[in-house]
């Protein structure tokens, strides 16, 4: 996968949900249309709740990438 460039990160590592929703919105409000946020989770649910959360939010979740103990999420603002 070739790698993802983002304008700002949210580390959301040891929070449980909704805590890196509530961080990854607060982060969005504050960014332009196309740009993207990467948001760094260890809550196992989070990949679900992102999912849910840009489909509702209508930002796009671009991609969702596993590494050995937390998940990125790449959310480009609508």
């Amino acid at each position: 996968m070739a790698e993802i460039v983002f304008d700002q990160v949210v580390e959301a590592k040891n929070l449980l949900c909704p805590l890196p929703i509530l961080r990854a919105k607060k982060a969005l409000s504050t960014m332009e249309s196309g740009q993207i946020l990467k948001v760094i989770t260890t809550d196992p649910k989070a990949r679900g709740d992102f999912q849910a959360f840009c489909a509702q939010s209508k930002n796009e979740l671009i991609a969702q990438k596993d590494n050995e103990n937390t998940v990125e999420h790449y959310i480009k603002r609508r």
